[in-house]
């Protein structure tokens, strides 16, 4: 519109593609300028308004023609002048849905050479609440609401605005991420974290592919604010999702940082990392855990899982034989290792023998350590079945056997029997079979 402003020459998408609002991740579609064009013939400004707004459409008229021209941000901030002053008598006078969605159109452009986001924001929801906006747009426009929202600091309304999208499986993944740091701003974590949790629900809900960077983003916002269970929970989550190594490994070390755990647990991650891939990563991010699993396994009680775990480090180059405590455990472990193995059969009759389950755990442990998966399921339900052990170990390795012979839903089976501090490593364990079953 030029001249008289009842003239309208500029369609109402017009304006806001030329606010800005295409850039980036921001973007409308030209069917909605068809649609508000005709909305916008059954309305009608007030005089009112007619009258107030008139020098601010010429600003920014003005404005458009520069910018065609090709000014500068500089050049374009310089002929802004009083637009201001001159928005805020149109916005004075709003008198009718077409005078309101007009008063934010002005303030979408204008804010946009201003880099105020605050004026955008407060223009995107002036044209939201004119009721003027196609319905087939509302979700664009109120994720361009929470954005200028959230750029203005004022995370509160950007809350409101992103909510409703984000439930509804909004189609820009940015738009749940904006919603859980709107909550973290605001010391509200826990908030955050159920808001993505929303999101990656109606992304299930509809069959489509989470985002990586949702997982990633909870993760930081738990860990950061020392939330335990979250911090575990998505983690989990993360590695069904996408079970790359570097996944596993970053799972695994929550899993143990908020849990607690005894040697006993710690044997069990670290086989879990073996068997995932998760010691598979950069040295620096793995030396740490080769120890730990060492340290668990002990050369002298486990001398054959000790020494395969420590020549496999050796191996990638991660430990050194030079290392007092690699060179010690690789002597240790490799000169038990006869002598363990001759044992075997006669503990195995002790343990069969045994009128609890105490020997027969013991004896499974040797089993799963030397890599015979069978028989050490075996053992394992004879001493969950003789009784006297403790279960939640038992049932966890149970679990560990039946992976390694691909039988993972047995072994999933196992895992959920398990409870008490073992709880998260087994549902990580539970994590990885499923992972382990898919084709």
């Amino acid at each position: 519109m030029r001249g008289t402003f009842g003239l309208i020459g500029k369609s109402a998408m017009a304006l806001v593609l030329a606010a800005g609002i295409g850039a980036g991740a921001l973007s409308v579609t030209t069917t909605a300028a068809v649609a508000k064009e005709k909305k916008a013939a059954k309305a009608s400004y007030s005089k009112e308004f007619v009258a107030a707004a008139g020098p601010i459409q010429k600003t920014i008229n003005g404005l458009e023609d520069a910018k065609k021209k090709g000014a500068t941000a500089e050049q374009q901030l310089a002929m802004a002048g009083s637009a201001s002053a001159e928005l805020t008598a149109a916005e004075a006078a709003i008198k009718t849905e077409l005078d309101r969605f007009a008063a934010g159109q002005f303030a979408v452009t204008l804010g946009g050479v201003l880099n105020d986001a605050g004026m955008r924001q407060r223009g995107m929801k002036n044209m939201l609440d004119s009721g003027m906006v196609p319905a087939e747009n509302v979700a664009d426009y109120q994720f361009y609401l929470g954005n200028f929202a959230y750029s203005a600091k004022d995370y509160a309304a950007a809350i409101a605005a992103l909510t409703p999208i984000v439930q509804a499986n909004y189609k820009e993944s940015s738009a749940a991420e904006l919603l859980a740091d709107a909550y973290d701003q605001q010391g509200q974590h826990a908030q955050a974290l159920d808001a993505l949790k929303m999101a990656l629900d109606a992304r299930k809900a509809a069959n489509q592919p989470v985002p990586d960077d949702w997982f990633k983003r909870a993760n930081v916002i738990a860990y950061k604010n020392n939330l335990g269970p979250q911090a575990i929970a998505w983690s989990t989550m993360m590695v069904e999702n996408d079970p790359t190594p570097l996944n596993w490994l970053g799972a695994s070390q929550l899993v143990r940082q908020f849990g607690t755990f005894t040697n006993q647990e710690s044997l069990d991650l670290g086989r879990l990392l073996l068997r995932s891939g998760g010691l598979q990563n950069d040295p620096k991010y793995v030396e740490r855990e080769y120890v730990e699993y060492i340290e668990a396994a002990d050369p002298r009680r486990l001398p054959g899982e000790v020494a395969k775990v420590a020549e496999m480090g050796v191996k990638a180059g991660i430990l050194k034989t030079s290392d007092p405590f690699v060179s010690d455990a690789l002597a240790q472990a490799r000169g038990r290792i006869a002598a363990d193995k001759a044992s075997l059969p006669a503990l195995d009759r002790e343990a069969r023998a045994g009128k609890d389950g105490r020997s027969a755990l013991a004896m499974a442990d040797a089993y799963l350590s030397y890599d015979d998966a069978a028989k050490a399921e075996e053992m394992y339900k004879m001493a969950i079945e003789k009784g006297g052990v403790d279960m939640d170990r038992a049932y966890t390795r149970l679990g560990i056997s039946q992976v390694d012979q691909d039988k993972f839903e047995d072994a999933k089976a196992s895992f959920a029997k398990v409870g008490g501090a073992r709880t998260a490593l087994a549902r990580l364990w539970s994590a990885y079979a499923s992972t382990q079953a898919m084709p």
